[in-house]
């Protein structure tokens, strides 16, 4: 790493049923940065395997910065391993990683650009590209707004961050809470304390990750199940005081629409209308 470099951490998070062909190509590609980390926090929620210890060990050895292994005994689901994760990181800024999903070359030089431009940032994403098998075969984009107000606004409704490419200051994420669980909602319920504590977002009108989606991805997002997961994630965010009756109630009524939805329609308003 170039010593003009600001140093930052990459927090990660891994279970069981992950992919250790995808994690493996996920870390390669935090590897090949053109500004490298100070450190991976790699959280390991719950045991994962011999596969994936497997996959760990290979990418220890092979990383080109240091790698810190933290260990929970028994799965707390995300929510709790991104909260263990965030304490555990030595850096003020941390950038959150999945561990299917592959970062573009330059993702954190620009990130480190804005907060070096932009000292009272709090948060900093991007745009994403959502790929089938490889990341050449684009299957759909997802577009955020770009500025803070507009970032604020949205965020009542939808997510302003796609949360695999955001970047965001430690102490705020502290002071607003850190990570809590909510199924589903982990990181818009973070969202949510952080803006309404007066951190400042931005996001890079770029697309600086690649974000794995399988073919089943759509389709697991409807149906009753779905929806009451959806549902006790919005009540936690409403309780926050973020968002007002009217668009909890506008939000429970178009993913009630959405998840009542066939498959082969749902699919096709994923990917042509929610989708930029």
């Amino acid at each position: 790493m170039s010593q003009n470099v600001k140093p930052f951490s990459v927090l990660i998070s891994l279970y069981a049923k992950e992919d250790a062909d995808h994690f493996t190509e996920s870390m390669k590609s935090i590897f090949s940065q053109t500004a490298l980390p100070s450190e991976i926090v790699l959280v390991l929620d719950g045991p994962i395997g011999e596969n994936l210890e497997a996959a760990v060990e290979n990418c220890r050895t092979l990383s080109p910065c240091e790698m810190k292994i933290v260990r929970i005994e028994t799965n707390q689901g995300l929510g709790k391993a991104l909260a263990v994760g965030v304490e555990q990181c030595s850096f003020e800024l941390i950038a959150r990683m999945d561990t299917d999903d592959i970062a573009r070359t330059d993702r954190f030089s620009l990130q480190l650009e804005a907060f070096d431009q932009h000292p009272e940032l709090g948060i900093c994403g991007s745009h994403i590209l959502e790929f089938e098998g490889t990341p050449s075969h684009t299957v759909a984009r997802r577009r955020v707004p770009q500025y803070h107000d507009e970032i604020v606004a949205y965020q009542k409704k939808r997510d302003a961050f796609n949360h695999m490419t955001v970047m965001f200051k430690r102490q705020e994420v502290l002071a607003a809470g850190n990570y809590r669980p909510a199924l589903l909602m982990e990181d818009s319920l973070l969202w949510a304390h952080m803006l309404q504590n007066g951190s400042i977002g931005y996001n890079i009108d770029d697309y600086l990750v690649y974000a794995r989606v399988d073919a089943g991805f759509i389709d697991r997002r409807g149906g009753w199940s779905y929806f009451k997961k959806y549902r006790l994630g919005r009540k936690a965010i409403k309780e926050t005081g973020f968002i007002g009756t009217c668009d909890y109630y506008y939000t429970l009524f178009i993913q009630l629409i959405v998840s009542c939805m066939p498959c082969v329609l749902r699919r096709f308003v994923f990917r042509n209308l929610l989708r930029g």
